[in-house]
């Protein structure tokens, strides 16, 4: 089983494709390395695709203390599997928890990127809804550990933003929340602990996100409410960045509307590599 190590000795599985120029596909809280298929399908006709299971999510392993999934072990992690893959730079695509793991890179690592793609990222950020996204998550990681996961998806599976895709492919939407319910239910807590309900709002690094200089493309559904604001304000932060809003679509965007979404990376990729991914002019601000 092929495996990562991070700095602090956990190992993670990874799973590649294709052949290229590399893209590292960071995966969302009730996803795994296995809700990137579309894309490993898709995207490695042309490219070296890498999806991996972070720390929590079996098969990779899954540490007690919750300590140990703070949003810097996400993005430190997502750095270890490209040195364990001796990878100097790569596209990196990341949806919601990852989404936030990929801006993380672009503050701390911007010279493993060749670029960005923040989607459905920035849920919690919205200053008015902080606090309570902060105890709802505590809350969520009491829940998977006593109640464990098939319990808490019931209900996490049908929150509001998860809806559309329930609404335009059942079937794609059970088999989501399957294999989301086969997760293990420590790690998913202490994910929620340590993560979700520890990690600042994107809105704390403002004056640094106006700095990155990494082409960036952002991807939300026009249903997905959390994520709105925070990714039109991305938009206006990052001078490289470009927003594409989906419409009829709700927080899992790559599954929702994979064909979509597939041309819509592959695209930005191609023109980041032909060197057509201008910074933004200034003239074109409002004044």
């Amino acid at each position: 089983m092929p495996t990562a190590t991070t700095k602090d000795g956990v190992k993670l599985y990874y799973e590649e494709a294709g052949r290229g120029s590399p893209i590292l596909f960071c995966h969302e809280f009730a996803g795994d390395y296995r809700n990137w298929e579309p894309q490993m399908r898709f995207l490695s006709r042309r490219h070296r695709c890498i999806t991996y299971s972070a720390r929590g999510y079996k098969p990779s392993d899954v540490p007690k203390d919750s300590m140990d999934y703070s949003y810097k072990h996400w993005s430190a992690d997502a750095i270890a599997v490209l040195d364990h893959l001796k990878i100097d730079k790569a596209h990196v695509v990341g949806l919601s928890m990852g989404g936030y793991t990929v801006i993380q890179i672009g503050l701390d690592y911007p010279q493993r990127a060749l670029s960005l793609v923040a989607a459905g990222a920035g849920s919690g950020s919205e200053r008015a809804q902080t606090e309570e996204f902060r105890r709802h998550s505590k809350m969520l990681a009491d829940e998977f550990i006593a109640k464990g996961s098939p319990e808490v998806v019931k209900t996490y599976g049908l929150s509001p933003a998860r809806i559309p895709f329930e609404v335009k492919d059942p079937r794609g939407f059970a088999e989501f929340n399957r294999m989301f319910s086969e997760h293990d239910s420590l790690g998913s807590g202490n994910t929620m602990r340590g993560f979700q309900a520890e990690r600042p709002s994107i809105y704390d690094f403002e004056d640094r996100i106006r700095k990155i200089t990494v082409p960036m493309l952002i991807v939300v559904g026009d249903e997905d409410e959390p994520c709105l604001e925070p990714s039109f304000l991305l938009k206006q932060w990052v001078p490289t960045s470009g927003l594409l809003v989906m419409p009829k679509t709700g927080h899992v965007v790559n599954q929702e509307e994979p064909a979509l979404f597939n041309e819509a990376v592959a695209d930005f990729i191609a023109r980041v590599e032909a060197g057509r991914w201008p910074a933004r002019d200034p003239r074109s601000y409002r004044k």
